[in-house]
């Protein structure tokens, strides 16, 4: 998923993006761990994904403490 449309996804969509994309890089992990993984690449993709969410996450939270 692309920045653009992580902005666009509302606070709970975000959050429900989140929580998925973490089960999704534990389950790449345990594939890799147990040498089931055939693309690691997709360890890398996971975990941009999850830091690329995480960054909208916080520049929304910052922007409503600027806000008060």
């Amino acid at each position: 998923m692309r920045t653009s449309d992580v902005r666009d996804l509302s606070d709970a969509e975000l959050r429900e993006h989140i929580q998925t994309a973490r089960r999704e890089l534990f389950g790449l992990r345990f594939q890799h761990a147990t040498a089931e993984l055939e693309n690691t690449a997709s360890l890398k993709r996971a975990k941009r994904e999850i830091a690329r969410a995480l960054t909208v996450a916080r520049e929304r939270e910052l922007e409503r403490i600027d806000n008060d």
